[in-house]
């Protein structure tokens, strides 16, 4: 997939941008901006939801949470990150990101460089089964780790 330039311009509140909205594995996705250098996403988080320890091998990622309180593994350390904390996941670090709680946790997600983030949305978009998302998300260089023990 070739990666657009960007324009200027504003993405409205709740909505993602041209009105995509993804819903991968019962979060919901909204893509805010895309370019070469980086691709933002608006999610939420329903309680009890989450993504398992992972390593992006080619991508820096970040997280503005803006409502509740996400559990993280970050580099195998146990992490909290509530309301105004930032997160910095350096590519190659792997982590992981956990609803425990009873409210949905609403953030603002980014990678930089984009790679491939983007178009592994669209493809695991709806997709129920985890092994096939594990399977597609290793054909963007994104690792999932075998669980604990």
């Amino acid at each position: 997939m070739s990666i657009p330039t960007m324009s200027a311009g504003i993405t409205p509140a709740n909505q993602g941008e041209n009105g995509i909205v993804w819903n991968i594995l019962g979060q919901t996705y909204k893509p805010k901006q895309l370019s070469d250098s980086s691709f933002s996403f608006d999610t939420l988080f329903p309680p009890g939801t989450f993504v398992p320890p992972h390593i992006h091998h080619d991508q820096d990622e970040f997280i503005y949470v803006h409502e509740g309180r996400f559990d993280m593994v970050l580099d195998g350390q146990a992490a909290v990150a509530g309301t105004g904390d930032f997160i910095r996941m350096p590519r190659g670090i792997p982590h992981g990101i956990f609803n425990k709680g009873t409210a949905p946790v609403r953030a603002l997600f980014w990678v930089s460089p984009a790679t491939g983030l983007y178009e592994l949305f669209t493809r695991i978009h709806n997709v129920a089964d985890p092994a096939e998302v594990i399977r597609l998300a290793a054909l963007y260089n994104i690792t999932f780790l075998p669980p604990p023990g």
